[in-house]
């Protein structure tokens, strides 16, 4: 179903599940190409681009939002024809681009000015929305970084893992979207999508400074978790290392005696095997080794 506003001299249409009557609408309507069409048509995720035509752009952009549990990021498509007197947003697009028509459409039926005037203002905007929640989500994914960051030293390693393998998952799909987007808008800033508003240069430049600072953080916060991760392995491995030292020095005390008590356990005559204090002796005998083992290693700084 194709909904549309009316904002000045512009239009705007959102169409939320587009059907095939509705593709058909706008293939017959607007003369969009049939590969931008097939595009919308298509369930997966396309690739992020812009299409320059005479009389229109088509723009495929992807953010991140979180699933409904609040853990794992996922990629949001966001579709848009944008031409000089409209502008068409399409397909199951990010929820803020769903509030801001819906909050137009509450303004409409109110008769509230807009002050929004050209197609350019609205894709500006709806830009603007877009980049400063995501900015929102980046700050929450650096709040779960530091979290990280002070937790470190937990005894709770599992715990500890799971949160970094969630962090680090998060970070790299971020990565994955973010980073084949950014040639993509400095040509705004460039000048090679020209739009069709006069003055927007500054309004193009601030949308590559809010993507540039979205890149930064994630690129630092990718830093940051790597580093976490490499400083927990390395505390894991030496608390392994800590056990298998503990466990050695163990061993190393119960060895010989084991021998000993194994040797007089047998069946046979060996040396004051038929004295009546063997027993005292044998034991004396073992407290002392263990006793000057115990003064060796605590020489050699091994315990």
């Amino acid at each position: 179903m194709i909904e549309t506003i009316k904002i000045g001299t512009i239009r705007w249409h959102h169409v939320l599940d587009p059907k095939e009557d509705d593709l058909q609408y706008l293939k017959d309507n607007f003369y969009f190409h049939p590969l931008d069409i097939e595009d919308c048509r298509s369930k997966l995720n396309q690739r992020p681009k812009i299409d320059v035509y005479d009389d229109y752009y088509f723009i495929i952009l992807h953010f991140p939002k979180f699933d409904r549990i609040n853990k794992f990021l996922k990629t949001k498509e966001v579709k848009i024809f944008w031409g000089e007197d409209y502008v068409i947003t399409i397909g199951n697009t990010h929820w803020v681009i769903q509030d801001l028509f819906n909050l137009a459409r509450e303004q409409a039926t109110r008769k509230e000015e807009f002050e929004i005037g050209t197609s350019d203002a609205l894709l500006y905007h709806i830009l603007e929305r877009l980049m400063t929640e995501t900015t929102t989500l980046i700050r929450k994914i650096g709040s779960d970084v530091e979290f990280l960051n002070r937790d470190l030293f937990n005894k709770n390693s599992q715990k500890t893992i799971e949160r970094i393998s969630v962090t680090r998952k998060n970070i790299i799909l971020l990565n994955t979207i973010f980073r084949p987007q950014l040639p993509l808008f400095q040509k705004f800033e460039s000048g090679a999508i020209e739009g069709y508003a006069e003055n927007m240069e500054d309004y193009w430049g601030n949308i590559l400074d809010y993507y540039q600072k979205i890149w930064d953080m994630t690129e630092d916060y990718a830093e940051l978790i790597e580093g976490l991760s490499k400083t927990f392995d390395s505390l894991q491995a030496n608390r392994t290392n800590e056990i298998i030292k503990i466990l050695t020095l163990i061993s190393s005390f119960i060895l010989p005696l084991s021998f000993i008590t194994g040797l007089y356990g047998m069946n046979v005559i060996l040396p004051l095997g038929d004295h009546p204090l063997a027993f005292y002796g044998i034991i004396g005998s073992m407290v002392l080794l263990v006793a000057s083992m115990f003064t060796y290693f605590k020489i050699k700084k091994w315990m």
